[in-house]
């Protein structure tokens, strides 16, 4: 009787009120995140969506091969929190098998609008006076004492921009092949007026590029067809991202332990640490016992990995170490193969920023699944892998 009920159109339904009842709470906890409201349950909720996930990836349907690879990943993610303490991998693991037979399209599009509202939201409780300032006059590090920047209530302009450009990576996936040239040229004026009172420099360059890229890719769409393109994104992202990860670790290294550099290294060196805000610097100095320099990286993070610091690529060999960071590595060189067996290039656009941006900033490095938007294409898109619909 029970297995008369459990059809397979059953399963999908159940597994999808799993889901989505997850995914809502992340994104609400997200918000709540990005405003000025303190929220001391995190980890509450965090346990509640790990279990409505890890139902919703049991009521997916696999085959036997598949279920012994979904094994191993959560074997090697437990592995991962039981040294490190963290159970981030974990949970992305299980989120990521769950979302492997969602409807992608409209998952994103749900991601997009909840975001997009209670990011408004925040803005407009900012505006009325109840929650938040509407600027922010500080000194940001940049050698000016009062500085004046837009915030809108999310506490750090950064942080605001860093929600504008998430809200232009969606909508750039889900709208961008089929939006009007003029609808293009609205995302660049909105993007161009919040950079201007933002003034957040590392995430104004990468939505630059994001954008006069969307638009040579929306102009020549024959461009998912040039073989090389997936090629120089292999080779860009995740390579070149993580091997300017350990270059950064190594500088760090040298200069705070070792021999430091000989000029005119050592003034090119300070100039371009000014420019980012001494993020090599704190790889050193911000962290527990010098965690972030390269002698002190570990093939598996300990308990004692718990700084904070801007440089994405290196917060992941931080946290997590470095053969969790590799697995990952390994997880986008199949998504870009599975982008050029679909001959997407939106989401190979994606995938660009996002690793491009995690080179400065830190934001999607994170316990907060509902920042990771990218996760509910990666699970679908790994999905593809074992489903037979990679050509699709």
């Amino acid at each position: 009787m029970l297995s008369g009920l459990l059809t397979d159109e059953n399963r999908k339904k159940i597994k999808d009120i799993f889901f989505y009842t997850a995914l809502t709470l992340e994104l609400l906890l997200m918000i709540l995140e990005k405003s000025e409201i303190s929220f001391g349950y995190e980890s509450y909720v965090f346990r509640v969506t790990f279990l409505l996930t890890l139902v919703a990836m049991a009521l997916v349907k696999r085959d036997k091969k598949e279920w012994l690879l979904v094994a191993i990943l959560l074997g090697f993610t437990f592995v991962c929190y039981e040294l490190s303490g963290k159970n981030d991998l974990l949970r992305v693991a299980v989120f990521l098998a769950a979302a492997r037979d969602i409807d992608l399209k409209k998952a994103m599009k749900y991601s997009f609008f909840v975001s997009l509202s209670g990011f408004c939201l925040i803005a407009l409780l900012s505006i009325m006076g109840i929650l938040g300032e509407v600027v922010r006059v500080a000194d940001y590090g940049r050698g000016i004492a009062d500085e004046t920047r837009l915030v809108l209530g999310f506490g750090h302009p950064n942080t605001l921009f860093g929600c504008v450009y998430v809200l232009v990576l969606m909508w750039l996936w889900i709208y961008g092949e089929k939006a009007s040239l003029l609808m293009h040229g609205v995302a660049i004026a909105i993007s161009f007026i919040f950079a201007a009172f933002t003034r957040s420099r590392t995430a104004i360059v990468v939505m630059a590029m994001t954008l006069v890229l969307g638009l040579v890719i929306r102009i020549f769409p024959k461009l998912k067809d040039v073989k090389a393109l997936y090629v120089l994104e292999g080779i860009v992202t995740p390579l070149t991202c993580r091997g300017l990860a350990v270059w950064a670790a190594y500088l760090s290294d040298i200069i705070y332990v070792g021999h430091g550099l000989v000029e005119p290294y050592w003034s090119i060196f300070w100039k371009v640490e000014e420019k980012i805000n001494y993020r090599v610097s704190n790889l050193y100095y911000e962290v527990p016992e010098h965690g972030g320099i390269l002698r002190n990286w570990h093939l598996f993070a300990g308990h004692n990995a718990e700084g904070y610091f801007d440089l994405g690529w290196n917060r992941l060999f931080y946290w997590y170490g470095i053969i969790p960071t590799a697995v990952i590595a390994v997880a986008i060189i199949l998504l870009i193969y599975v982008c050029y067996k679909k001959r997407d290039m939106w989401t190979m656009l994606i995938i660009l920023s996002l690793s491009v941006y995690t080179i400065i900033e830190a934001t999607y490095v994170t316990r907060y699944i509902g920042r990771c938007f990218f996760l509910l294409i990666a699970g679908v898109y790994l999905g593809y892998l074992f489903k037979g619909k990679i050509n699709e």
